[in-house]
Formats: structure tokens, sequence, C-alpha cells
């Protein structure tokens, strides 16, 4: 707070009124509650600065709160592929049933049942 200043009795780099800039007593009452409100404002946001034990817990908490909103997607998001997943099985399940029932049903006709019987009752022992 090492405003220079100049000849003319305001200073550079302020926002303030120049020294001796009240007319009145009125308007002098104005200018020191209106800095009285700035430097409580000032005091507030120094304090706020300060507290880096306050910050800190602050800053945990947000980290808790994304943590635990990315878990949850992730969560959704694993039981969403769960879901696909399970549901491409299951079809993957029933092409494969459908394509072995057509195969079994196109070697039908080809196959001998009396011969395959009397070969397995010639193994066995039968006559």
């Amino acid at each position: 707070m090492t405003d220079a200043t100049s000849r003319d009795g305001s200073r550079s780099g302020s926002t303030e009124q120049p020294v001796g800039g009240a007319k009145g007593p009125d308007e002098l009452r104005r200018q020191i509650e209106q800095t009285r409100g700035q430097l409580g404002d000032t005091v507030e946001e120094l304090a706020g600065k300060a507290d880096v034990k306050g910050r800190a817990k602050a800053r945990a908490a947000d980290l808790k709160d994304k943590a635990g909103a990315m878990s949850v997607q992730l969560r959704s998001s694993a039981a969403h592929a769960g879901h696909t997943v399970h549901d491409k099985a299951g079809r993957a399940g029933h092409a494969a049933h459908a394509k072995a029932g057509r195969a079994k049903s196109a070697t039908e006709p080809h196959a001998r049942p009396g011969r395959a019987r009397g070969a397995v009752r010639a193994g066995l022992g039968h006559p």
C-alpha cells in the first residue's frame, strides 16, 4: 500500500478521492463509511486466504464429492457394459443353438440308425 502521492494531492493507482477532496462534513462522513466498508471487505478476504485449514477442508470436501460422483458414474457404466455383454452372449448362445439344430437336421437324412445300433451291440457282445 505504497501509492505515490502526486503534487496535486491525488494518489496514483488508487480509486480513492484526493486527500482533502471532501466538500463538507457530510461528504467526509460518507467517504469514511465507504473506506470502512472497503477495509472490512479487505480484512475478510485476507482472513479467508489466511485460513489454510479451512481452505484445505473445503478443497477436501470438493474432491470427496467429485470422487463420489465419479464412482456412481463408473458403476453405472460398468452395469451398462455388463448388461450389453449379457445380451450379446445370450444372442450368441441362441445363434449357436440354432446352428446346431440346423446342422443336426441337415445330417439326419444321411444317418443310418440301424447300423449304428448294430455296431454298438456288436461291441457289447450282443448278437
